[in-house]
């Protein structure tokens, strides 16, 4: 789910980074398209900007779901 345009499907590409306000934002995209989109609840402040690593970590976990 997206703020910008809800749901999307398929082959995508996630991207995690800090702000200039120290907040992470998880953004998404179709595989090898221009326009990014922000994950829906996707935005979080941090104490450490290195945090981002984790968190990227979760999010791709929870959001990879190979077919089979």
């Amino acid at each position: 789910m997206t703020d910008e345009v809800g749901v999307i499907t398929g082959e995508l590409t996630l991207r995690t980074e800090v702000d200039a306000a120290g907040a992470v934002v998880v953004w998404v995209q179709y595989k090898d398209a221009e326009e990014w989109y922000v994950v829906t609840g996707g935005r979080a402040q941090v104490r450490e900007p290195a945090d981002a690593a984790a968190i990227h970590a979760v999010v791709a976990g929870i959001l990879n779901r190979p077919e089979g």
